[in-house]
């Protein structure tokens, strides 16, 4: 989810549209044009971020950063609470959507985020800080962004075709159909999910949700991130713009996924759940039309 430019700056782009005398250059011996200073924006910034240089792939490798307030001042207040819109979501994904990484960190009482990663394989990441702030009328909801290199050979995959039904460390994942979805309109999804045994799973909570709905775009990796709940669970839906979109589960095995995505094109779904003991990441490509 990209955030929208201030109005400051549309507001700035209009004066220039209307009068360029405003906008730079020589002045003008018919008259003079007077424009309102504008002080400059003020947001949120990832701070001391690490490691700065190139990773070893399959080395555990520290990872640390702040959030940093307009002010300059580290975030240390994050909301908390039941259900997975709390902290801050780690989210590392590679530039072809070939591997993902989900982690959240805790935060220090300085503000600083730690945590270690192990990157699997060479190329370019994108890191994805996904934060929840508790600030009293502040933003419910952000992201900030890097990228990193992982050393070695760069071998990008290309994305596969849609496929419903996988099987994953034994585990059987099965989407319900071919979905067919459109942008900026919300859609219901079923997957139903069996062990090796064959058994319908039972989920376990993970990161305050049964099960992490998170999405790419491919190229341009736009974000989206939507959770599956249990029955009566609070502080889960995902907002895009006006829209509100959650996820259920209240069967076993049986998980119904919301998409709410915000543009067309090729997406790609990480379907995470715990079982068994460890998390398993179910991928999907998905096409998504205007």
């Amino acid at each position: 989810m990209r955030r929208a430019a201030p109005a400051w700056a549309l507001l700035a782009v209009g004066l220039c549209a209307i009068g360029l005398a405003a906008c730079g250059g020589g002045g003008s011996s018919q008259g003079t044009v007077s424009v309102p200073k504008v002080a400059a924006a003020r947001v949120f910034t990832l701070a001391g971020f690490q490691p700065a240089q190139s990773i070893v792939p399959g080395r555990p490798t520290p990872v640390s950063f702040t959030v940093q307030l307009p002010s300059g001042q580290p975030l240390t207040q994050y909301r908390t609470g039941g259900g997975p819109h709390t902290g801050v979501h780690l989210i590392i994904v590679r530039d072809d959507l070939a591997y993902i990484i989900h982690q959240h960190p805790p935060v220090g009482p300085d503000g600083v985020l730690r945590t270690t990663v192990r990157f699997p394989a060479p190329g370019p990441y994108r890191v994805l800080v996904d934060v929840y702030p508790n600030l009293p009328g502040g933003q419910p909801n952000f992201q900030l962004f890097r990228s990193v290199q992982v050393s070695g050979a760069y071998r990008p995959r290309p994305l596969p075709a849609f496929k419903s039904e996988q099987t994953i460390d034994g585990y059987r994942v099965a989407m319900q159909g071919h979905p067919s979805l459109h942008a900026i309109q919300a859609s219901f999804v079923d997957v139903d999910v069996r062990d090796p045994q064959g058994r319908k799973v039972t989920l376990e909570p993970w990161f305050g949700a049964l099960a992490h709905a998170i999405f790419f775009h491919q190229g341009s990796l736009d974000y989206f991130h939507t959770h599956v709940c249990g029955a009566g669970a609070t502080n889960c839906a995902s907002v895009l713009g006006a829209a509100r979109v959650s996820g259920t589960s209240t069967t076993p095995g049986r998980l119904t996924l919301g998409v709410l995505l915000p543009v067309a094109g090729t997406w790609r779904l990480f379907l995470q759940m715990k079982l068994g003991g460890r998390v398993v990441t179910a991928p999907y490509t998905l096409q998504v039309a205007s």
